[in-house]
């Protein structure tokens, strides 16, 4: 009976995981009208990812130093945490300059905090069996989510770029309630005495927690780095190639939304491979993506999107193997706290290789720019030796 509660309620849990991580690539997806709207350099594409990085960062920090989603109601946090979001990433309505277009930005990376993170410990207080599965259809959400407002840019373009970021922050208000009327806290929740700082200490003890954590920092490296260049990738094989690049936004929608159903099915295969396995050949082919894309350039255009697909469906497909990982490698009393300092430090590292990407842009050529995120999943490989052993 537990079990198929748990298993009705994981759709809604995808659902407003969706619909609330739209709000993370808004601005992403607008970048051109921005920059023209805001009078910006071209440069600020990386800024204003950066930016919903460092919020998050700031947040997941927060919330793991203070035990919020083990001391409290998971599912109030994300409530009020999907509403803060919606709200601020409105704010960008009444920005006026770089510096308070900044702020709106980091506001709604620090309450996404309270979604992503808090998602998958609602998700793992339903689910003592099959997490790997539930987690991939709920990373599967957030890369959905991710990618979503490229779409909505493609069937909004000749209106105010304003209107992607409205209905983001509308699918966030809607997530919010998705959670508040049908999703309570799950049956293996186990609730925290409250703030220990030997807690973290404690967590970074446990060996099999350091192989996954170490493993999904590598990943990190490469995934938002890779999310945000997406349509600076488009643009370069069109400029490369003289070819007009009008539909940049759907491409990158396909690009980035095609990492939803591989978070499905490495769910899945999970179930007979392990989630070390499936986490591994993850990294070990979008590895060899990173460092054959100086060749994918050279390509016909569609031998070019199709090996940017497989890109895209590979360098994603790890993520909730990971979330698994560490998820059960962790006492149920501290796993929200785990699962909340390991996205922390994991979102720091993606503002290292976005910002490294940023700056480099200018020095090296674009075709061999993205060899540099080779290191990420390289070293994420070399970090999973433990678990791979456990299999």
């Amino acid at each position: 009976m537990q079990k198929q509660r748990s298993v009705t309620v994981l759709p809604f849990i995808v659902a407003a995981q969706f619909a609330c991580t739209s709000v993370w690539f808004a601005g992403n997806a607008v970048i051109n009208d921005v920059i023209r709207h805001f009078s910006l350099s071209a440069e600020v594409l990386g800024h204003l990812v950066a930016a919903v990085q460092l919020g998050f960062i700031t947040g997941t920090l927060l919330f793991a130093i203070f035990t919020v989603s083990d001391r409290f109601s998971p599912s109030r946090v994300f409530v009020v945490c999907a509403f803060a979001a919606a709200l601020c990433n409105l704010s960008i309505f009444v920005a006026e300059g770089f510096t308070s277009l900044m702020l709106a930005r980091f506001a709604t990376g620090f309450f996404l905090a309270g979604i992503y993170p808090v998602g998958m410990k609602i998700a793992a207080d339903h689910h003592q069996q099959g997490l790997g599965t539930a987690l991939g259809w709920l990373v599967g959400a957030l890369v959905l989510g991710t990618a979503f407002p490229h779409l909505v840019h493609v069937y909004t373009a000749g209106f105010s770029w304003k209107w992607v970021i409205a209905v983001s922050a509308l699918l966030s208000a809607a997530g919010a309630c998705i959670i508040g009327f049908f999703v309570p806290d799950g049956p293996y929740r186990s609730k925290s005495n409250g703030f220990d700082p030997a807690v973290l200490l404690k967590i970074f003890r446990n060996a099999d927690f350091r192989s996954a954590a170490f493993g999904y920092f590598g990943h990190m490296w490469e995934l938002y780095a890779f999310w945000a260049f997406v349509p600076s990738v488009f643009h370069t094989y069109f400029s490369m190639h003289g070819q007009e690049n009008g539909q940049v936004a759907l491409l990158s929608f396909l690009v980035i939304a095609i990492g939803a159903p591989a978070c499905v099915m490495g769910g899945y295969l999970s179930r007979s491979w392990g989630s070390a396995r499936t986490a591994f050949l993850a990294l070990l082919i979008s590895a060899g993506c990173c460092l054959l894309s100086p060749f994918f350039f050279q390509m016909p255009f569609p031998v070019f999107l199709l090996l940017m697909l497989v890109w895209g469906m590979s360098v994603v497909a790890d993520s909730p193997q990971f979330s698994t990982l560490v998820a059960r490698s962790i006492p149920p009393e501290v796993r929200g706290t785990a699962l909340t300092i390991t996205n922390s430090i994991g979102f720091t590292i993606t503002i290292l290789s976005i910002e490294t990407l940023n700056y480099l842009r200018d020095e090296l050529s674009s075709r061999y720019l993205y060899l540099l995120l080779a290191a990420g999943p390289l070293l994420g490989m070399l970090a999973m030796k433990r678990q791979l052993r456990k299999t």
